[in-house]
């Protein structure tokens, strides 16, 4: 490899057979939520599309989508017959004689994308559905690409599911001489995932090591980033639902509304921390519509102040479950709790009536508000509790959600 090649970036065709979540990978690797188009039809993508990883503005990694492959055996048996009497063509040989005739413009158009694409390539990505069985089809694939003459890693797909068939794919791919491979769910990735399959390329392209390291470096600076942003805007949203306070009048009708326009106040501030969260992490509202994220349409279902909410996250009050308590007092001297929201006033009749001085003194000039008429509202420590869980959940949901699809997973 020539000085100039040290400094390109490097090409990776992502190939395999058709709807594997070639797409799916890609999105995933990228963060990208909109490349390309995924869905459950076979052969969506029916062009090669290019994504681009970057550190610092230098091209470390190009990453090429292809069709899928469709018809592998047919194609197999086309090249055989493609050498003349007393030719022995290699891989790369035959390919070139078949890209320059009418089949690789017609029959296999597709296929021949696929070729022209890993030929042009350092490597490829071998896409694999880790639910399908070992088929023939897929044997024929893997001796096709082979024929390119480029490194091949098999990238186990699908791996989280239940169905999976990962110890036959592994046996096949040792039979086909293909003993490196990685797994990687583009639904469910691990936390170390990227850096578990650009390790693997390194050890198929030794010279591109120290570029794939670079990116390697990169992606973990930027993941323990966004872990500290996350961190922080879980922290702003509790901070300021902690601080939030209103001062009302002592009249039920007062009251309720006061209660009601601090509920509204509260939500709106969870749903601004839910948005944040979601573009940090790279995702859009109508992303996380699925079963592995707690939110419908980029939102919570439940409603932050139903008890039933509190007691299915586990919550409790005084030392009662939320179900049972909420809207009851909690125990003597604890301040009654309504809907969410405390009342203020248990505590202080406690410290008028006993001249508890210090006990009124902290009150500050809560006290002379009280005195005529006012109560304070505050956001019950349950509720904050509830905030703090809903967000954690939601934090580690998006930590092992790839950028792969819009639709149900399995």
């Amino acid at each position: 490899m020539t000085e100039a090649d040290n400094v390109r970036a490097i090409k990776l065709a992502v190939v395999g057979h058709t709807n594997v979540g070639k797409t799916s990978l890609l999105r995933t690797l990228t963060g990208d939520v909109s490349f390309g188009e995924v869905s459950h039809r076979p052969s969506t993508t029916r062009h090669v599309e290019g994504a681009r990883l970057s550190v610092d503005g230098q091209a470390l990694v190009d990453l090429y989508d292809t069709p899928g492959l469709e018809d592998a055996i047919a194609l197999l048996d086309y090249l055989e017959r493609l050498d003349r009497p007393g030719e022995r063509l290699d891989g790369p040989a035959r390919l070139a004689r078949f890209l320059e005739g009418s089949e690789a413009r017609q029959r296999f158009e597709q296929e021949a994308k696929v070729m022209r694409q890993l030929l042009g390539s350092d490597a490829g990505l071998y896409v694999i559905d880790a639910r399908e069985p070992v088929l023939a089809k897929y044997r024929d694939e893997l001796a096709v690409l082979a024929s390119c003459g480029k490194p091949l890693l098999p990238v186990l797909n699908f791996v989280s599911a239940r169905e999976h068939r990962e110890p036959e794919w592994r046996e096949a791919l040792s039979r086909l001489g293909l003993h490196a491979l990685v797994r990687f769910d583009s639904v469910a990735p691990p936390e170390d995932g990227g850096r578990r399959l650009y390790e693997s390329l390194a050890l198929l392209l030794e010279s591109a090591r120290p570029r794939l390291e670079r990116l390697i470096e990169d992606q973990e600076k930027q993941r323990r980033a966004r872990k500290h942003s996350a961190a922080r805007l879980i922290a702003e949203l509790l901070i300021d639902c902690a601080a939030c306070r209103r001062s009302v009048e002592t009249t039920a009708e007062q009251e309720q509304q006061a209660v009601e326009a601090l509920r509204k106040a509260v939500r709106q501030r969870e749903q601004q921390c839910v948005e944040a969260l979601l573009k940090l992490y790279a995702f859009r509202k109508d992303d996380v519509s699925t079963s592995d994220l707690p939110l419908m349409d980029g939102r919570w279902g439940d409603d932050l102040f139903n008890p039933e909410t509190l007691r299915l996250m586990g919550v409790w009050v005084g030392g009662v479950a939320a179900g049972v308590a909420a809207g009851a007092a909690a125990g003597a001297g604890v301040d009654l709790m309504v809907g969410g929201v405390t009342l203020g006033a248990a505590a202080l009749v406690g410290a008028i009536a006993g001249g508890a001085l210090l006990t009124a003194r902290s009150y500050g000039g809560r006290l002379l508000g009280k005195l005529k008429g006012r109560r304070e509202l505050t956001v019950d420590d349950a509720v904050l509790r509830l905030l703090a869980l809903r967000q954690g959940h939601l934090l580690l949901a998006l930590g092992v959600r790839g950028h792969a699809g819009e639709y149900q997973f399995f």
